[in-house]
């Protein structure tokens, strides 16, 4: 198996630490059976693939040994954030039967985390998570692995996380604090459950602490609804 190293990893904060804690305790209350876990948001830039890389971090701390599939074939962030480097292979080599399972899974330098990247742009992402394979794929890493932690493009602006949520045994929504508005994010939530799948509950990202510890909601909540909706549908699959 192939390893990379982190290049820039980000320390928790003892609120954010604790945030997780509590966050990986509630999945645990979830039952056994919650093995793989979607995370997607409304819209991008909400910081859905930092709470899939730090919960999966919080797992791997507790001794679970966890996998983090980055399905966001449209616009991946995760190589460049984290300064990765060349990346050779990754899922859409194995959907389009390029690379086998194998090939395709990276252990890195942080204990009990592996990690499965997008791979190159693919001009048919969500047919390409519509394939079998993509089902088998998370069927066998079920049997390796405690958690299945599987980044998923935004559910506001395309249908992937959709596609994808037919697969996992639950999805956590991400929702930063102060960008869009609560009927969206409910909106967003009635797609997901059309879909059939369990929504396990939601993160408020981006939250900012005072100096007693607690937290307020955003200025401008609600504000950016229609200037983001607008901005980003239809122009995430670009």
């Amino acid at each position: 198996m192939k390893k990379i190293k982190f290049g820039k990893f980000d320390e928790f904060s003892s609120q954010s630490k604790e945030s997780y804690k509590t966050l990986r305790t509630n999945i645990g209350f979830c039952g056994s059976d919650i093995k793989v876990i979607a995370l997607t948001s409304c819209l991008p830039n909400e910081g859905k693939s930092q709470v899939a890389f730090n919960l999966g971090f919080s797992l791997a701390e507790n001794g679970s040994k966890v996998v983090i599939v980055d399905a966001d074939l449209r616009k991946s962030v995760i190589v460049g954030r984290y300064k990765l480097g060349a990346v050779d292979a990754g899922l859409t080599h194995y959907l389009s039967g390029q690379k086998k399972i194998s090939d395709i899974v990276y252990s890195t330098d942080i204990e009990n985390v592996d990690l499965i990247f997008s791979g190159v742009h693919a001009p048919n992402p969500t047919e390409l998570l519509e394939k079998d394979s993509f089902k088998e794929l998370i069927e066998e890493l079920k049997e390796k692995y405690d958690y299945v932690l599987i980044d998923t493009p935004p559910i506001g602006s395309v249908i992937d996380a959709a596609v994808v949520s037919q697969f996992v045994d639950g999805v956590i929504m991400v929702i930063a604090t102060g960008e869009i508005s609560r009927k969206f994010a409910m909106d967003t939530a009635e797609q997901l459950r059309k879909s059939g799948c369990k929504i396990l509950g939601a993160v408020l990202n981006k939250v900012v602490f005072n100096k007693g510890g607690r937290y307020g909601y955003g200025k401008y909540y609600g504000k950016y609804y229609g200037k983001y909706y607008g901005k980003y549908y239809g122009k995430y699959e670009d």
